[in-house]
């Protein structure tokens, strides 16, 4: 018996180390997987085949998966095309606006209204409210659906839509909303919601079900109004019985062209979630007429984009600073190709602030979060430790770009969730965001490299053990 489990575990850490030395794309990466396969026996070969395999690789999952989103490309509408706008007084724009385009298949466009919601429960008043006044349709996206007081609220709310001739259609992400399951689902079911979970998990689907999550928060509202950002549909954002107290965050109401472009991506991930073709695309993505004076532009990626479209955008954005650079983000745990970059910038003399939580509802991402400051502080980078717990993700440059949106500064959101950003050309949306940020940096605790240095001997263990543990937290 002995003999016979060390042939197999031969044999299968063999098979995992010869995987990743051929599709493995980046090298420490790919040490990481070798070690962790080596010393871990069975779990380790066991993780790489779940979290670590470069499945965009293999033709049948391209086929089988991704090219059912693919599917469907952005109709002719002809109202979008005077909407384009190109940036030719500013170079730094035109640049990050030509990058977006060509990684994430969206250009910029003039005339929309943005409105910035600072938590959760501004956002729900605002949503409900907007909800309540649809005449056609309400499309729903999220990674989390919770049981509890929101999401009863919605169920109620769907009910009398539905009975108006609204038709109501969800989508939700299997892992994140695992809770759905059942009953839960059942009773959007029977109201008339058209519901589906995104990947669902099964046996006969692990392969590329389990590791692939779509992390996105988007809805639309008769193709008038979308709103999108990094609130989930869970009472953690309105009570503060939880061990973390209430989260906050930030979401976007959003009027205009721009809510084509995030209408076309819930619809990619509707026909891929149901798998059914039954309504006429044309009578949702209709035309759209000025709504302010906002230029944005959608960024959306995942695992089936030809280019780390998240991480480029970030990055992007940061070689375009001249003077300041603001991120807020709970799990800033981003791959060496970005904290180098951030590291040049800083020393170019570019202020940059990194506001994270103190708290944080992942300990893994905590540790491995906190594995990169010692390095930040000593080339300049501002770290401040927030008291409460913050989800939001934002980047601000300058006086005139934020992105904001639901993509961490991770390799998870970098490579394998699908996102979506806004990233907003706008001072006085821009000037509003740097005054909360700085609101809240005023309350946070301002670290310094010399008392980061003193941290004790068991915390800096835990942080560079969990830095192992990267690429799959």
């Amino acid at each position: 018996m002995n003999t016979a489990l060390t042939a197999i575990y031969i044999l299968t850490s063999i098979w995992a180390i010869g995987a990743v030395i051929y599709h493995g794309r980046r090298p420490s990466r790919s040490i990481s997987w070798a070690l962790a396969i080596i010393f871990l026996p069975y779990l380790g070969a066991a993780l790489y085949y779940l979290f670590g395999m470069n499945r965009r690789k293999f033709k049948f999952f391209n086929t089988k998966e991704f090219d059912k989103r693919n599917k469907y490309t952005h109709p002719k509408i002809s109202t979008q095309e005077k909407f384009l706008t190109h940036f030719d007084d500013d170079i730094r724009k035109e640049r990050l606006n030509r990058l977006i385009e060509t990684n994430s298949d969206s250009t910029a466009k003039k005339g929309n209204s943005i409105t910035a919601l600072q938590d959760g429960g501004e956002t729900f008043n605002v949503l409900f409210k907007a909800m309540e006044k649809a005449e056609k349709f309400i499309h729903v996206q999220y990674y989390i659906l919770e049981r509890g007081t929101l999401l009863d609220k919605m169920l109620e709310l769907f009910k009398r839509k539905i009975r108006e001739g609204v038709e109501v259609r969800i989508i939700y992400d299997s892992l994140g909303s695992y809770k759905l399951r059942g009953r839960p689902r059942k009773e959007f079911e029977d109201i008339g919601v058209k519901i589906y979970p995104i990947m669902p998990i099964r046996l006969t689907n692990l392969l590329f079900s389990l590791n692939f999550r779509n992390h996105r928060k988007i809805v639309i509202i008769d193709n008038k109004i979308a709103f999108t950002g990094g609130v989930n549909v869970s009472d953690k954002y309105i009570s503060r019985k939880n061990e973390l107290g209430k989260w906050k965050d930030i979401h976007l109401k959003l009027e205009g062209p721009i809510v084509n472009d995030l209408h076309l991506i819930f619809l990619k991930d509707y026909f891929f979630a149901s798998n059914k073709e039954d309504f006429h695309i044309p009578d949702y993505l209709t035309e759209q007429q000025k709504a302010g004076d906002v230029d944005a532009q959608l960024v959306a990626g995942g695992p089936d984009s030809k280019h780390p479209t998240i991480m480029q955008q970030y990055i992007g954005m940061m070689n375009q600073a001249q003077k300041s650079i603001c991120i807020a983000n709970p799990y800033f745990v981003p791959g060496e190709a970005f904290l180098e970059n951030m590291k040049i910038v800083a020393m170019e003399g570019v202020e940059i602030r990194l506001l994270v939580p103190k708290k944080s509802d992942s300990q893994a991402a905590k540790f491995a979060m906190f594995s990169h400051f010692e390095e930040l502080l000593e080339v300049g980078v501002k770290i401040y430790f927030r008291p409460d717990f913050s989800h939001s993700k934002i980047m601000i440059v300058d006086d005139d770009l934020v992105s904001i949106g639901s993509g961490n500064f991770d390799i998870r959101s970098f490579e394998l969730n699908y996102e979506t950003n806004i990233l907003i050309y706008n001072k006085e949306i821009t000037t509003e965001m740097i005054g909360e940020f700085e609101k809240l940096c005023e309350k946070a605790d301002l670290v310094t490299l010399e008392r980061y240095q003193n941290r004790t001997i068991w915390l800096r263990f835990l942080e560079g053990l969990f830095k192992f543990f990267k690429p799959v937290i």
